[in-house]
């Protein structure tokens, strides 16, 4: 016991000394019905995950210095006679609320790193694997530092090939559409997933496809290279908040 006392100690006066911190990331959902938000994480915490959110909910999520990882929100989701949970949007396989991997696409993104390259945040919004719900991540505490992410429902714009409809048996052109896929899974055709001959920044351009998702979604990445307006960072150590269906429209100005 006495040993564990110590360790424990030790632990608290290393993060003290070498000024570890944690940050809060809240999870708010103001969408009109209940979402699943999910969580992977590269490492060190919080545990890979997910959990129910009704309307006007919210969850913080404490994560540490150097973590890494990513939010989603699931949608339309049930469970099925047996017990089985499932989502039409962003479903994680598990086949329970928790999740235990990624998100299937066509899913929005928030993706995160904590603390790197000299103590900066590293964040953004990823339409690349495909639009399923508004979003938006806003630093708390420093005005310098951008809020990034897409306000707008990109489904009515959604080019047809990429559309993606609710699972009925009797599914018509009048079906919702409950996502927009992205070119890559649409087609996997090396064009639109930078591979191949198309993997390097010179080679793999944007398309007519990325081009809706930019115009939809400015202040969010449209395809794999799309870097160099669409990945933020922020030093001042602020906390996050995502919020799935945002009501304001961004501000693109900083």
């Amino acid at each position: 016991m006495a040993d564990r006392l110590l360790l424990i100690l030790f632990l608290v006066s290393y993060l003290f000394v070498s000024g570890v911190t944690s940050r809060n990331i809240t999870i708010e959902n103001k969408c009109n019905y209940t979402i699943w938000p999910g969580i992977l994480s590269g490492g060190l915490g919080p545990p890979t995950g997910g959990f129910a959110l009704k309307k006007g909910e919210a969850r913080v999520i404490n994560v540490p210095s150097g973590w890494s990882g990513r939010f989603w929100g699931r949608s339309l989701c049930s469970t099925n006679s047996t017990g089985g949970f499932s989502c039409a949007t962003g479903d994680c396989g598990s086949g329970k609320v928790e999740c235990t991997g990624g998100g299937t696409p066509p899913v929005t993104l928030a993706e995160f790193t904590i603390d790197s390259n000299g103590g900066q945040d590293f964040y953004d919004v990823s339409l690349v694997d495909g639009y399923n719900l508004p979003m938006v991540v806003v630093p708390q505490g420093d005005e310098t530092c951008s809020t990034v992410g897409c306000v707008n429902d990109l489904n009515p714009t959604c080019p047809d090939e990429l559309r993606v409809r609710g699972n009925t048996s009797l599914m018509t052109l009048a079906t919702p559409i409950i996502a927009c896929t992205s070119p890559c899974e649409a087609f996997n055709s090396s064009e639109y997933c930078c591979t191949g001959a198309y993997s390097t920044p010179q080679t793999c351009v944007p398309t007519d496809y990325s081009r809706v998702f930019k115009r939809a979604c400015p202040r969010a990445y449209s395809y794999a290279y799309d870097d160099s307006n669409s990945t933020f960072t922020c030093a001042s150590q602020p906390n996050y908040v995502i919020t799935f269906c945002p009501s304001s429209a961004l501000n693109t100005t900083k």
